[in-house]
């Protein structure tokens, strides 16, 4: 099987506001509008967050522009869509997130053998002084690349 992967959209803020704990992979449950519209790149997920109602797994403010041949009738672009997983992936997230300060963040959206699959992240939120640090980490190895490259 030829494990094809196209990005289509990344978080890049995530890991800099969030230290990135575990990564899950997860399928979406879209319209057809919706699918062909992520095929032309209008999909944003900087400003998505994922949460869990009634033991199923949404993800929520992921913005997916319209499709740009669509008649007259189309999508929601911000409506909730639910993950698909596995019910003993569902209970494992949800048992890892009862603990306080640990969140659910979208990371990527790819097309994976032509179907749209979604990473996300547990994720712990950086204090001011975390990301500092992290800035400070980055500029030093650019730094060293580029003394390197001299």
């Amino acid at each position: 099987m030829n494990n094809s992967i196209k990005i289509i959209s990344t978080n890049k803020k995530a890991s800099f506001q969030y230290k990135l704990l575990e990564s899950f992979e997860a399928g979406i449950s879209l319209k057809g509008s919706e699918v062909k519209a992520i095929r032309e790149n209008k999909v944003n997920i900087k400003e998505s967050y994922i949460t869990i109602k009634q033991n199923e797994i949404y993800i929520i403010g992921m913005h997916i522009g319209e499709y740009s041949h669509s008649g007259y009738e189309s999508h929601d672009p911000l409506r909730n869509k639910k993950l698909l997983l596995h019910r003993s992936e569902i209970n494992k997230i949800i048992k890892q997130i009862k603990d306080v300060g640990k969140t659910l963040i979208p990371t990527k959206i790819y097309f994976k053998n032509n179907i749209v699959k979604v990473k996300f992240c547990i994720a712990k939120g950086k204090k001011i002084w975390d990301k500092k640090a992290s800035k400070k980490e980055k500029d030093l190895i650019r730094e060293t690349d580029r003394e390197l490259k001299r």
